[in-house]
């Protein structure tokens, strides 16, 4: 199972649309911030961190960003 079908399903599992190629290179450059300026744990808590805010990718990755010049 590649990683699109995984995501597909999963969405599907839980009622929400899978997020599109494009969101997903978004998703991983956020994540990817928070991986390359502390544990790479902190990687997956910030993208579900980053969901709960409801805040654009774009205003995520600008944030994260500041964060790891702090």
């Amino acid at each position: 199972m590649t990683a699109a079908e995984w995501l597909e399903q999963f969405a599907q599992e839980i009622g929400v649309d899978a997020p599109g190629e494009e969101e997903v290179e978004r998703i991983l450059e956020l994540a990817a911030e928070a991986a390359h300026s502390s544990e790479r744990t902190a990687a997956p808590v910030a993208c579900w961190i980053g969901a709960r805010s409801r805040k654009p990718l774009e205003e995520l990755i600008e944030i994260a960003g500041r964060v790891r010049r702090s």
